[in-house]
């Protein structure tokens, strides 16, 4: 099982990689197009997770692909056990405006376990990878989440959906936080905040709105590296819910739930 784990591990780092090669390649000569209000898409997220399923399927032609952009290849059928799980690029409205914040993700499940993910920064040449039981990495060093535990110590990460309404979850709990946080950051890239956790640059995070690819890799990353990941009410996280607590430890994950409460969520 061991050996195979590795393998699982080494194709995501690699198809992650391939990705992200291929969206440095797009830059200053894509065309963006909207799949919905403020919801970008380019011909490099298009092109990057054609590259990543392209390795996927080199080793493991049977297992089933989830994409963003909803380019599952032909091969793969929705009956699979093992679902990969890719956004070819996290961060598209960063990539059109030229900020240099963006990322790959992918992870393997099975059966509603995530075994591997990985994360790569193309930019900062920055891979965060992690394996079920074995620990998280940043370009093939171990990394931990942070010791802070007092929210007002903690430096947070916060993501908005495209079109944000003033009372969205997000928004309510962003508002109680501005007191109760060191510091708020929304980067762009969901992918990329979960990995700074797992790195212990970030010391929590709450979404109430991402998308499985978006959290998929970056979850693991988080737990393989000390942290906590649950729905908002504490519950254990679900995969394909879109809303969730992150944070480097239990005393900070529960005064992030606290947070929420005073937020009437």
């Amino acid at each position: 099982m061991e050996n195979v784990m590795l393998e699982y591990a080494t194709t995501c780092e690699k198809a992650v990689r391939a990705g992200g090669a291929v969206v440095l390649d797009w830059i200053d000569r894509f065309e963006v197009s909207e799949k919905g209000p403020a919801d970008l898409v380019t011909q490099a997220d298009l092109a990057s997770q054609d590259a990543v399923s392209c390795i996927i399927l080199q080793t493991f032609p049977d297992h089933f692909i989830l994409g963003e952009e909803d380019q599952a290849s032909e091969p793969a059928t929705s009956r699979s056990e093992f679902r990969w799980i890719v956004d070819p690029l996290d961060g598209t409205t960063n990539y059109v405006h030229r900020v240099p914040h963006f990322s790959v993700s992918l992870a393997l499940e099975r059966n509603g376990e995530l075994l591997v993910g990985a994360v790569y920064d193309p930019i900062r040449e920055e891979c965060f990878t992690a394996i079920a039981g074995g620990g998280a990495m940043l370009n093939g060093r171990p990394i931990h989440t942070s010791e802070v535990s007092e929210l007002p110590n903690a430096l947070a990460a916060v993501g908005f959906p495209p079109r944000v309404a003033t009372d969205a979850p997000d928004v309510l709990v962003f508002l109680e936080a501005l007191s109760g946080c060191q510091a708020i950051r929304r980067t762009g890239s969901a992918a990329l905040n979960l990995s700074y956790i797992a790195a212990g640059r970030f010391d929590l995070y709450w979404s109430f709105s991402t998308k499985v690819w978006d959290a998929a890799a970056g979850v693991l990353l988080v737990r393989e590296a000390g942290g906590i990941v649950t729905e908002p009410d504490g519950s254990p996280f679900t995969l394909d819910d879109g809303r969730f607590l992150a944070a480097a430890n239990d005393p900070l994950h529960k005064q992030l739930r606290e947070l929420v409460a005073r937020a009437g969520l």
